[in-house]
């Protein structure tokens, strides 16, 4: 989710984490996008989005060059928007000066999201959840994506207006466009030209079919800058994986954490790297690897193992069936120079 951020001009980013926050931060500081600095706020009771949003304004100084500033607020659970949407979401709330600028989407099935209402004059008034919504409001197809642009120095007096009255008892983040328009601000809404970018995740089978669109994003853009993948459909990059041009990956591969693989390499079929680096014109075949070093023109497999720790040297070759005990050393192990493995 973070990644939508990288086209923005971002200052600072503040996750505001609740339920297994101290998994949440783990994660995100492994994962986060690079040079993006995070700072994380903890909402110790969850008591709704306007309350979770004021709970991260803690985080950001209160200053006047703050409430000159704009705050880009985004949902937790929605991994497919992409960066161009929520640039493009900024720049018009910038160029006609709004006050909130809320990203829309129109749904054939709007259930169970928030719709927005519009004025007589077609403008955003206010955005009702479902569960508040009368049988009027429920027949809107425009629904509210928790993807939001604010005005620093409007949104936080409208966050003090905000009231639990409501069928959760909660404090929404969606009554503030209410409360922004009728103090008179300007309130505009960007539709998503994809309205599957703006879905959230609720379940694991959600998940998958997520994971399964962002595993396609990225397959794709590293064909684009040189990438061979025989099978495009099963093989599985990590967001964090780093691949030179001219690399081939082949079908049944996976690279994941901060593996690295260099120019002219070739991995797979059926290969697991985690937090590997691979040399330059290497070749991994039917094996699996745990932050091991493989240097330049190595040969690695079929059915090789190797443990944190492991070394292959330049050109050096494991042979077939290599696994475990070369990394019980204490400087490392080093798997290389000819031999049919052994265990």
């Amino acid at each position: 989710m973070l990644d939508a951020l990288v086209d923005l001009p971002i200052r600072r980013v503040v996750v505001v984490v609740g339920h297994r926050a101290d998994q949440v931060v783990k994660a995100l500081q492994a994962t986060g996008p690079a040079g993006v600095a995070l700072d994380f706020a903890e909402q110790a009771i969850q008591r709704g989005t306007g309350d979770a949003v004021a709970v991260g304004l803690a985080g950001f100084p209160d200053d006047d060059e703050a409430d000159e500033a704009d705050v880009v607020v985004l949902p937790g659970d929605t991994p497919l928007l992409r960066p161009a949407t929520l640039a493009g979401l900024v720049r018009v709330h910038q160029g006609c000066d709004a006050a909130a600028t809320l990203l829309s989407a129109r749904l054939q099935n709007p259930s169970g999201y928030g719709r927005v209402v519009r004025n007589r004059d077609g403008q955003v008034a206010r955005v009702v959840e479902e569960g508040d919504a009368n049988d009027q409001e429920r027949t809107i197809d425009e629904v509210n994506t928790s993807v939001y642009c604010f005005r620093h120095s409007v949104l936080v007096p409208a966050l003090r207006r905000l009231s639990p009255q409501n069928v959760q008892g909660e404090y929404y983040l969606t009554d503030a466009i209410g409360v922004i328009h009728d103090a008179g601000y300007r309130v505009v809404s960007v539709a998503a030209d994809d309205p599957a970018e703006t879905v959230g995740i609720n379940d694991r089978a959600q998940l998958g079919s997520a994971e399964a669109v962002l595993r396609r994003r990225i397959n794709q853009g590293w064909m684009r800058r040189g990438v061979t993948m025989l099978d495009p459909a099963h093989t599985y990059v990590d967001t964090a994986v780093r691949l030179a041009p001219d690399v081939t990956l082949l079908p049944g591969t996976f690279l994941q954490g901060n593996t690295t693989v260099g120019r002219g390499a070739e991995i797979g079929p059926q290969t697991r790297l985690v937090d590997c680096s691979v040399g330059e014109g290497a070749s991994v075949e039917a094996s699996v690897g745990r932050q091991a070093q493989i240097g330049d023109q190595a040969r690695v497999g079929p059915f090789a193992f190797l443990p944190p720790g492991t070394r292959v040297a330049v050109a050096g070759q494991t042979g077939p069936f290599l696994a475990g005990g070369l990394a019980g050393d204490e400087d490392g192990g080093d798997a290389g120079d000819g031999g049919d493995g052994g265990g």
